[in-house]
């Protein structure tokens, strides 16, 4: 999805999640296939990086990870299953907080505070009405057909846990509400309960009464300890998107009519090409990274919204050579830049007759 009026572009190499979403995910292929070989190739992910506890993976990394999975196993529901597998401590310190509150509301809070922490992109959001109490998910990364992968493991992830504590009783009643038209793997969606496509939110909903049940695990030692490790992260979170930098980098980036290159910016800042690239590393960020991961979402946007011929878009883009903008389009999506504009033009079709 592209980002909402007024929230900034978030590009793939902004953040780092928890290596062990990919462990979990490794583990899931190989069950599947026998190997994770084909699952690790073109992502830069060493296996041992993902049992390190104290390694990252980038959004970039993370993403090409999951579109291997999806390939490698040929199951496109794979996002529901991986979600179950992702247990509360797969989340760490986030993980821990929620499993000790004391109460559904209590849990929920926090993940509305923190889960910024785990999947930036991601905003989750607790909501109430009349009758229900709403877990909302916005995606601001553009993930193209990576969008119900995500989905569905978030989902499938808030799910197992109620199942776990709670059993059916919060869902029971309640329903799932899915931005995007029913997939041809619909029915798998329905053992969860009720289930709406191409509804143009993301929700999970059941009734609000049950907002005060108690946590089975709740510990107000533990839920402390954990959330002082969640303020840390947040702190650093914010402090990465606070970066001046940074943000000029995106703004310039952004306004351009055309792409500057970074000795042309770091002269603009009247500092060497030299010391702009360290201060990016201290940022976790390369130039390369910060125009890749541009092009990869202006290109999508314009792919999705515009008739533009793709020799035209790869100009505007600053590639000469359109077949070198078609390759690396490829990498990013999986599929030619003409694929994926039916694609969209598919997906926007059967999301108007969904709602009409």
């Amino acid at each position: 999805m592209t980002p909402m009026p007024g929230q900034p572009c978030v590009y793939d190499t902004d953040e780092m999640i928890l290596a062990q979403y990919g462990e979990v995910l490794r583990q899931l292929v190989v069950e599947r296939t026998g190997s994770d070989v084909e699952l690790l190739e073109g992502t830069g992910i060493e296996r041992e990086m993902l049992t390190d506890p104290d390694q990252g993976l980038t959004y970039a990394q993370y993403m090409t990870l999951a579109r291997n999975a999806l390939r490698v196993t040929g199951d496109p529901a794979l996002g529901l299953e991986y979600g179950l597998k992702l247990t509360p401590l797969s989340h760490g310190a986030l993980g821990q907080a929620t499993l000790s509150a004391p109460s559904i509301r209590a849990a929920l809070q926090l993940l509305e505070r923190y889960y910024h922490t785990r999947l930036s992109p991601v905003t989750f959001r607790f909501l109430e009405d009349d009758t229900d109490a709403i877990i909302q998910i916005d995606v601001q990364l553009d993930l193209g057909d990576l969008t119900p992968f995500l989905i569905e493991t978030l989902f499938g992830t808030l799910l197992a846990v109620n199942r776990m504590l709670f059993g059916d009783t919060l869902t029971r009643q309640g329903r799932c509400l899915l931005s995007y038209p029913e997939p041809s793997y619909g029915d798998r969606y329905r053992k969860f309960g009720k289930v709406e496509f191409g509804t143009g939110v993301n929700q999970l909903r059941f009734r609000k009464e049950f907002l005060d049940l108690p946590m089975i695990m709740a510990n107000e030692a533990m839920k402390n300890i954990a959330i002082q490790q969640c303020e840390e992260a947040l702190k650093a979170v914010e402090a990465r998107h606070r970066s001046p930098l940074v943000a000029r980098i995106k703004a310039v980036i952004e306004q351009s009519e055309t792409l500057p290159t970074m000795e042309e910016f770091a002269s603009k800042l009247g500092i060497t090409d030299r010391t702009l690239r360290r201060q990016l590393q201290q940022h976790g960020l390369t130039w390369q990274g910060l125009i890749a991961d541009y092009r990869h979402t202006k290109a999508c946007q314009l792919l999705r919204e515009t008739d533009k011929p793709v020799d035209i878009i790869a100009w505007t883009l600053g590639y000469s050579d359109p077949s070198n903008f078609g390759r690396a389009f490829r990498k990013w999506e999986g599929m030619s830049p003409k694929a994926y504009r039916q694609q969209a033009r598919q997906a926007q079709s059967d999301a108007g007759n969904a709602s009409a």
